[in-house]
């Protein structure tokens, strides 16, 4: 049955105390967003109970309601209908509250995320040229060799211009994030990677360079991730306070200057030598754990593979993200953590079509096939989360022992992951081209693997009879 999405938005106007309550409206890859003036007057119990709704919340002085993929549709229904302001799709919290030490892992997290997200789209297009390479490479279907113009221009010129100028994109990005602005976290980027930095840094026993007359060892920051991510900060706080104090005639010159003058040697003294040994041994670590092989890293690929999404509903995924997006730049690929993960995921298919197949009441069943639909097709597992996996409760438990049988299956096939912000769709299978035939279809069993035991299991015990019952009626 089609999604009305019309009467999604009728029905949630009226319930958060209509047009006259709301100032904002605007969406996520998944959520309306709404900004409401009186927030007491929004009914977020009957929200949820919204045919086509499948969640409901406030985030700070935000409403979030979910909704799934079709929510620009059910935007656009909800400004036709009220005539609200429509806000910009959002790419940063709207909800600004006062500065708590509390929140303090949470504007971090949020800070990480903010600036990691951005920069996907870039990672996708570098790491699948040099897929398309392998591909199309010695090591498979053998069209180009590898001293042809062409394979050497896909896998080593455009994989390197994404990865080799990583402090200069998340710099854009994290300033952006930030407020600060995005051509001073740029240059800031360019200082860290600049030529006669790196070529000092390069030479045989390292160098030696000098900032302001004080004399640093030199360290090549070239796809590196945390230098930058903790210089920023900086830069924004220090961007801030000139452009509060220097004159007006003499901002637009002084204030990006000043700011770069006292940001840079902070950067490269304090900050990016501390980022790059942190950075160092979270990739030595990673290292460290899966060439201890054996049972410890079985275990922490179950883990994974078992608990993956609730890590990502309870917001606790993204410094595990950063780890595993760190180790790939460093090292050009993911052993276990991204492996994992992606068992996590095909379990979470599984679990939306196990409920599909078990599922008799016609709207229900519509409405998990387009969970199953939305996650493969789209790479969006909140739909299915939310519609199925916690209402239902047992379900979990398809998610459980799927996502960890396929990650353990997998990790005892070697299967390694090469693509940072790869494809969480059906074409997950390209994040594993890079590490040949076998790599890529053994990555496959194991989804396969995680989704088919998920669906079992969900299909025999997901449902009470109670539960079942009550969709029939």
């Amino acid at each position: 049955m089609a999604v009305d999405n019309k009467q999604i938005a009728t029905d949630v106007l009226e319930l958060v105390g209509g047009a006259e309550n709301v100032t904002v409206a605007t969406n996520c890859m998944t959520r309306l967003r709404l900004m409401l003036k009186d927030n007491n007057k929004a009914d977020v119990e009957k929200i949820k109970k919204v045919k086509g709704v499948l969640g409901c919340q406030f985030v700070g002085s935000q409403l979030q309601v979910i909704i799934g993929q079709n929510v620009p549709k059910v935007l656009a229904e909800f400004v036709a209908i009220s005539g609200v302001k429509q806000g910009e799709v959002v790419e940063e919290n709207l909800d600004k509250e006062p500065f708590n030490i509390k929140q303090l892992p949470n504007i971090i997290l949020d800070y990480l995320s903010g600036s990691m997200t951005q920069l996907i789209p870039l990672l996708m297009a570098g790491g699948l040229f040099r897929t398309i390479a392998a591909v199309l490479g010695p090591t498979m279907l053998g069209v180009l060799s590898a001293d042809d113009p062409t394979y050497t221009f896909l896998y080593t010129t455009l994989y390197e211009a994404t990865f080799t100028f990583i402090p200069i994109y998340l710099g854009y990005a994290a300033a952006k994030k930030l407020g600060a602005s995005p051509v001073l976290g740029m240059l800031l980027g360019g200082a860290l990677m600049a030529p006669s930095v790196v070529s000092v840094a390069t030479q045989e026993g390292g160098g030696i360079i000098s900032v302001y007359g004080i004399q640093i060892a030199a360290a090549n920051y070239q796809q590196s991730v945390l230098p930058i991510i903790l210089s920023v900060p900086v830069l924004y706080f220090v961007e801030k306070f000139f452009k509060k104090v220097m004159p007006d005639v003499l901002s637009t010159v002084f204030t990006p200057f000043c700011t770069m003058i006292v940001t840079i040697p902070i950067a490269f003294i304090v900050l990016a030598p501390i980022g790059n040994e942190i950075g160092t041994l979270i990739a030595n670590a990673l290292f460290g754990l899966a060439d201890l092989g054996g049972i410890g890293i079985l275990i922490v690929m179950a883990v994974l593979g078992a608990f993956w999404q609730l890590f990502v509903v309870c917001g606790m995924h993204m410094p595990v993200i950063l780890l595993a997006q760190v180790q790939i730049i460093a090292a050009g690929y993911d052993p276990f953590v991204f492996v994992s993960t992606n068992c996590a995921m095909a379990a979470v298919w599984g679990c939306a079509f196990g409920a599909f197949l078990k599922m008799k009441n016609p709207d229900e069943k519509s409405l998990a096939i387009g969970y199953v639909i939305s996650a493969i097709a789209g790479g969006v597992t909140e739909p299915a989360l939310f519609g199925i996996l916690m209402r239902f409760r047992r379900t979990m438990f398809g998610m459980f022992i799927g996502g960890a049988i396929g990650a353990v299956f997998s990790g005892l096939m070697g299967v390694t992951y090469y693509l940072a912000g790869g494809a969480s769709n059906f074409l997950v299978f390209t994040n594993y081209l890079q590490g040949g035939q076998m790599n890529t279809v053994w990555a496959i069993v194991g989804m396969a693997i995680s989704f088919v035991i998920a669906a079992a299991v969900v299909f025999v015990s997901g449902f009470s009879k109670e539960e079942l019952a009550e969709m029939e009626a």
